[in-house]
């Protein structure tokens, strides 16, 4: 059983007691991380947020009962020690905080008795990632967890800080609202006064911030929980915080402008990492035909080279015909990998397949400067020389091509040149490499529902040198919109917004909603537009996603406190789950069982 605090207090957390407390007497409490009993004395490690201080209990200190008191401590028992800072008596620990000095225990209070956990506290757990989770409570113990989750609180304190000195106003959005369709699907919330209506949770606070421009408020920002019910990945969660903001009379320069310096403030203050400004900045046109993506990771080159000039007339069946249907044939240099076994050129191969590739073309370059490839019996000599010229070939290299629709080329090449980054441990975690990715088309087409969709939101400014091509060819037209990318991350994304109602409502026609829909579904937006709005812009970080790369973590779900995994429930918690009949009755909703699906009863 645990005893009471009995008006004791704690004077300092673990790390907090220093050299500069030897002499005076400290009250300390925590978790026992470990015990060591020595006959005479008996170390214990205290653990709390802070880390580690070490206890000793010595019976002519801390009297028979507390002796005999310390010797009943287990891991994860939770206790109040009052005693004595001292120089270490043994060796000094280098690795700990605390490592020159020790508590000499006067009283012990245990606070709290604890079961054996089902596994141990402890950094860079190998315990599998169900058990932690279900654990979660436990889990959140480990020292590195527990410096994400502070570092996450940290960057979040130091955002709001600079944002406050640049006149930001922090105002909060709600979180039921209408369903609007152009995203990711919404999480719904049915109504009991409005039976057979729904709110839905936010996936931004898009209409809200920017309903506050119009609203004059000039600069606001947010740090917002939002929701997805998107199929899950290492970096994305059906519920994340986004760090949101929104500007009036401004262009994009503006937001950049801002932004670059709220980043190199907080990642200097945060992890003292320097950021020199300006940063890059590339069309998404150009880093498509780098990179083969729109975030592309610049920490190392490999980069992707279009060849289909120099192979348009060549023999080879699978470039010919790509190039035919209006594709192309694109390649990436893998330099000194020409001795690599054709059993890991096949895994490639797979690896490709699996991004929509027919297949992938290879050709090595040996040491002597002769080729081995997949394709060359269909080419001449000088066509093989000149595809070599143009990869900056030498001996030793290995090179890949795939040929397909230009999305298909990129996507396969982008992924590929990522994977071989890894696998040649190309990509330096302490570098952090940022970029801006703009000039994003304004639209995209969708093969699934057979009309342009918006590539961010229908709100995105076209860029105005490109308007007049909107009737004749809409995929053309850029829009002013930017992305912020981290070493191969978005971390965020946003544009300058459409502030004039014709063009707002040429939009909504290119994207197939008739005037009625559009104001069924944003017609307080539209209304407010219709009352002098300014010029405004404004962006949208995932702060998971930043502090994902600030602490070096694996998964998003280790900078939260409570996530969930692949299906989106919570193994802690249990949730979703099931709930009283009773409550489903006075929403007006009835479950249709499978069954009931069959025979086609709704």
């Amino acid at each position: 059983m645990g005893e009471s605090m009995q008006g004791l207090h704690r004077s300092h957390r673990c790390t907090e007691v220093s050299v500069q407390n030897i002499g005076s007497t400290v009250t300390v409490m925590g978790w026992v991380q470990k015990r060591r009993n020595l006959g005479s004395l008996i170390f214990i490690d205290l653990r709390d947020r802070s880390g580690l201080l070490q206890i000793v209990f010595d019976e002519n200190q801390v009297g028979k009962d507390g002796f005999a008191k310390a010797e009943l401590l287990r891991s994860e028992y939770v206790i109040a020690v009052v005693g004595t800072v001292r120089k270490r008596s043994a060796a000094v620990n280098e690795h700990l905080k605390t490592g020159q000095i020790e508590v000499i225990a006067e009283s012990l209070r245990i606070l709290s008795e604890s079961e054996t956990p089902p596994f141990p506290i402890e950094e860079h757990s190998q315990t599998k990632d169900e058990l932690r989770l279900k654990y979660r409570y436990l889990d959140l113990r480990r020292p590195d967890l527990q410096h994400n989750i502070m570092m996450k609180s940290k960057v979040a304190s130091l955002i709001r800080s600079f944002m406050e000195k640049e006149g930001f106003l922090e105002i909060e959005t709600p979180i039921l609202q209408k369903s609007t369709p152009e995203g990711a699907r919404d999480y719904l919330v049915p109504s009991r006064v409005h039976p057979g209506k729904f709110y839905a949770l936010p996936q931004s606070p898009q209409l809200f911030k920017q309903l506050l421009m119009c609203s004059g408020y000039d600069r606001y920002i947010q740090i917002a929980r939002c929701f997805r019910d998107e199929d899950l990945r290492a970096d994305r969660q059906p519920e994340f915080t986004q760090i949101d903001m929104e500007l009036s009379f401004v262009d994009t320069d503006d937001v950049i402008d801002i932004n670059e310096r709220m980043l190199q403030y907080v990642f200097k203050e945060a992890i003292g990492v320097d950021i020199k400004l300006p940063l890059q900045r590339m069309p998404w046109q150009e880093a498509m035909d780098r990179f083969g993506t729109d975030k592309p990771d610049t920490r190392f080159g490999m980069e992707l080279v279009d060849v289909s000039a120099h192979v348009a007339a060549c023999g080879f069946g699978v470039f010919t015909s790509a190039l035919e249907a209006g594709g192309s044939v694109r390649g990436i240099n893998v330099k000194g990998q020409a001795a690599m076994p054709r059993k890991k050129i096949d895994k490639l191969v797979e690896f490709a397949k699996g991004y929509g590739a027919k297949g992938l073309a290879y050709l090595c370059i040996n040491e002597d400067g002769s080729y081995k490839s997949s394709f060359a019996k269909f080419l001449t000599e000088q066509e093989l020389h000149t595809l070599v010229e143009q990869l900056h070939g030498e001996p030793g290299d290995l090179l890949l091509f795939a040929a397909d629709k230009n999305k298909i080329v990129w996507n396969v090449l982008g992924a590929l040149r990522l994977e071989m980054g890894r696998q040649l441990g190309l990509m330096d975690e302490n570098d952090y490499q940022f970029l801006w990715v703009t000039e994003f088309p304004l639209l995209e087409w969708s093969e699934e529902e057979n009309r342009f969709v918006a590539m961010h939101h229908p709100f995105t400014m076209p860029m105005e040198q490109d308007w007049d091509k909107i009737d004749s060819a809409p995929g053309e037209v850029r829009a002013k919109a930017y992305d912020i990318v981290l070493n191969g991350t978005e971390l965020g994304g946003g544009s300058v917004r459409i502030h004039r109602n014709d063009i707002q409502e040429k939009m909504f026609e290119v994207l197939g909603f008739t005037k009625e829909k559009a104001w069924e579904n944003f017609g307080f937006l539209l209304n407010a537009f219709r009352y002098g709005v300014p010029p405004h812009a404004g962006l949208a970080y995932g702060l998971d996603r930043m502090i994902m790369h600030m602490v070096h973590a694996e998964s998003i779900r280790d900078v939260i406190a409570f996530p969930k995994v692949k299906d989106a429930s919570d193994l802690m918690s249990e949730a979703p789950d099931l709930v009283d009949s009773g409550q489903l009755q006075e929403l007006g909703i009835l479950i249709a069982s499978q069954s009931d699906e069959d025979n086609d009863i709704s």
